[in-house]
């Protein structure tokens, strides 16, 4: 399966006994198939057995952030550039900078500062930045803030074609399609002064480790997993074994040279490019960024040594520079090497030379005279390369990860090939600077070390090492923490889509529609009747208006209550016959066999509804809930309880909306049959790259899925309220303000949407 296989081709693909495709496809199926309005058009069947190649990569680098199917929201550009031109105004006292976690916050100071220039632009309403009715800046400008103080321009991100691109720190590649979310990628565009797009709002949304749990078997492979085999253990129950080479390793890796400063170690790696170049040894130069890997480039430039770069702005010739990095004397500059899917041969890739220079050439014996020469001419080559040593890696810093500096190092001395691999540092580096530098510098003055020297030394590589080991364990627990938290929702979503499945198997869901109406019934009765309340203190006209509201029904509950010795269960007892009396002659009116599907779309549907806007709460709740540990209260504990009671609300409104819509349905028999089929939100837009290709595996934009299944109504679902003189006033609602029915959602999600 692949991001363009058509829904058919798709079914046909998972009925197989084996179904190949890419991570991505096979999460995103996953969420698609549960916002299907038909079962005949679900795709993926059981989660038997997934075996994962790279899975290092899937599993860990790729697992940090969600799967995200979602859609547009409201248009707030606006905001977001007048708050950016706010930000640069700070000063260093204004706000406090944690590079270690990757956290900025206003100080008390800064804060005053940004209220009273957002007052100054009328921006904000009277009163502090955190009132309830300003709330909602506090997004904003924090959002600014992370972008001008946490992300650099051709580091995390650049500017092509006026559209900022996300550049992925472990391939150094550019993530097409790819948008940080909750606003960060706006933050981004103003900051940057190109055109600010809308906000998204999650539809629907899994994390890989929670996708992947569910496949009742799991294994994969990779190169590079050994280091992260405690992650693999807790999160997966997945346990590494080794796997000898299949030749030994011929390659020689060097310690690492550590120098006092940048500008002492990007000159000893020019001058071991230029010793490696003489002695006709090629060099692969490994760089964590594209602004590093630039500024060698521009240094081999003006020292007049040939050389090609390969980055995320050129990714184009990626293929071709990778497959003649091998060649005699060459020096290729690259970004991290993770996941590049062509090997780096010695002496150059013979077929990819021969396809480009016979590209022009139609006689035969000629193009075989031209090939046979190139083949000659790669193997003299390739003997050189042999006598000089096999390729040699240069890394120019440690990167966070010592998986990432394996890659890099394994992209030389293949297939037992011989080859050398040298990493260079020096005490500004960021790994060093922020982890593990502490008494570095001291050590460096004790040593007396002068200019251009360098500590080499195995102390030195294990010292590296621990630095790497600390920062890959705070990663660790940084990803388990955000699991935690994605495990609350998936404990909710695994029940949706449960419930919703048996919703779309089912044939009749008529006893659930009772079982909701008796629900609703009893919250009803419970809200107005409190438990032990004196007959006195009954809220007969609440009850009564709440009926006529949510049932249609005008009952004399106000009498009923006035009655003699009437407890609060004939009361219930009276609202279920009562209710159930409409629900059947609405089912006459239109037909039981109509009123049974009716029953089912309006259920489904209401049930996705519901949910989209209960993720878009829990993502509220997870950026505010941070907060309350400062009132030394677990997060984690408040985020569950919280989640919790906005599940049980989110239920209470599915019951009241979908009881609301079906005693609302009357026959019209002056209007046309109208086909009634429930439609998936439009424009939405699939999220997460493909870490071998760089892209966006579902191509960005999610076309609206056909349904294959209709429903022929004779009849319509009134949008006007009991009051007849009602109906004029709620055409004119406001989108935003609340829906008048009393649902206490606003107009555009209630019964604006369904007219």
């Amino acid at each position: 399966i692949q991001s363009n296989t058509g829904p058919e081709e798709k079914r046909q693909a998972y009925a197989c006994d084996i179904t190949y495709g890419t991570n991505n496809e096979f999460g995103f199926d996953y969420l698609r198939d549960n916002m299907k309005s038909f079962k005949e058009e679900q795709a993926q069947g059981p989660l038997v057995y997934a075996i994962i190649d790279e899975i290092d990569n899937i599993l860990i680098d790729e697992a940090r952030t969600p799967l995200i199917i979602s859609g547009p929201t409201e248009d707030h550009s606006d905001l977001y550039r007048q708050v950016d031109t706010l930000i640069p105004r700070l000063e260093a006292g204004d706000f406090e900078l944690d590079e270690k976690q990757r956290q900025v916050s206003l100080t008390e100071q800064g804060n005053e500062k940004i209220e009273a220039w957002l007052l100054e632009a009328g921006i904000m309403a009277e009163g502090g930045l955190y009132d309830i009715e300003n709330i909602s800046l506090v997004h904003y400008t924090t959002q600014a803030l992370k972008a001008h103080k946490l992300f650099q321009l051709d580091r995390d991100y650049i500017v092509k074609d006026g559209k900022v691109v996300i550049i992925d720190e472990f391939t150094g590649r550019m993530m097409e399609g790819r948008r940080y979310s909750e606003g960060l990628h706006q933050a981004l565009e103003a900051k940057e002064r190109v055109d600010v797009q809308s906000e998204n709002v999650t539809l629907a949304s899994i994390t890989f480790q929670n996708y992947f749990r569910m496949y009742e078997k799991l294994a994969g492979m990779t190169g590079t997993a050994k280091t992260e085999e405690n992650e693999f253990v807790s999160i997966y129950g997945l346990h590494v074994i080794d796997i000898p080479t299949n030749r030994p390793v011929a390659r020689v890796d060097d310690d690492d040279e550590t120098y006092a400063s940048s500008a002492e170690k990007y000159e000893a790696i020019i001058k071991l490019v230029i010793d490696s170049r003489e002695r006709g040894q090629p060099v692969l130069v490994g760089t964590t960024s594209i602004e590093k890997s630039e500024e060698i480039s521009a240094e081999m430039t003006k020292r007049g040594i040939p050389h090609q770069v390969l980055n995320a702005r050129y990714h184009e010739q990626e293929a071709q520079i990778v497959a003649q990095a091998g060649r005699s004397g060459a020096i290729t500059i690259a970004t991290n090497m993770a996941g590049r899917g062509t090997d780096i041969q010695l002496g150059g890739n013979p077929d990819m030379r021969i396809a480009a220079e016979l590209a022009d050439v139609t006689d035969e014996a000629e193009r075989h005279l031209v090939a046979e020469a190139i083949r000659a001419e790669i193997a003299e080559d390739k003997a050189k390369v042999l006598a000089a040593g096999g390729l040699f890696i240069v890394g120019t810093e440690r990167h966070e990860s010592r998986r990432i500096d394996n890659q890099l190092r394994g992209r030389g001395g293949r297939q037992g090939d011989p080859g050398r691999s040298r990493f260079f540092l020096s005490l500004e580096d960021d790994l060093l600077r922020i982890f593990g530098a502490g008494n570095l510098a001291g050590m460096f003055k004790r040593l007396g070390l002068k200019d251009g020297e360098a500590i080499v030394h195995p102390w030195m590589n294990r010292a590296v090492e621990k630095a790497q080991s600390r920062v890959e364990a705070r990663n660790f627990d940084a990803r388990k923490n955000i699991l935690k938290y994605d495990d609350v929702m998936n404990d909710q979503r695994s029940v949706v889509f449960e419930q919703r499945k048996e919703f779309m198997r089912a044939e009749d869901v008529s006893d659930t529609i009772a079982d909701m109406r008796r629900q609703l019934i009893e919250e009803m009765v419970t809200r107005h009747i409190p438990p032990r309340a004196y007959a006195e203190q009954w809220d007969g006209p609440g009850l009564a208006d709440e009926v006529r509201r949510h049932f249609y029904l005008d009952l004399p509950i106000e009498a009923w209550m006035a009655e003699e010795g009437i407890a609060d269960e004939e009361i219930r007892h009276r609202l279920d016959h009562e209710t159930e009396v409409r629900l059947a002659k609405i089912s006459t009116d239109v037909g039981p066999e109509t009123m049974r599907q009716i029953e089912k779309s309006i259920l489904l549907q209401t049930l996705d509804q519901n949910w989209r806007e209960h993720l878009l709460h829990l993502d509220h709740l997870r950026q505010a809930v941070g907060l309350r540990g400062y009132a030394q209260r677990d997060p984690l504990n408040e985020y569950k309880s919280d989640g919790f009671e906005l599940f049980e609300a989110m239920l209470s409104t599915l019951r009241r909306e979908v009881i609301s819509m079906l005693m609302r349905i009357e026959v019209r028999a002056e209007e046309p049959v109208a086909p009634v089929t429930l439609e998936m939100p439009k424009n939405m837009i699939t999220q997460h790259i493909d870490p071998d290709t760089g892209e966006n595996e579902a191509g960005g934009n999610m076309p609206v899925m056909g349904q294959t299944g209709e429903v022929t109504l004779r009849s319509t679902i009134r949008n006007d309220a009991v009051d007849p003189a009602r109906p004029e006033t709620w055409v004119n609602s406001q989108r935003n303000a609340n829906c008048p029915c009393g649902s206490g959602r606003k107009y555009k999600h209630c019964h604006g949407a369904l007219s």
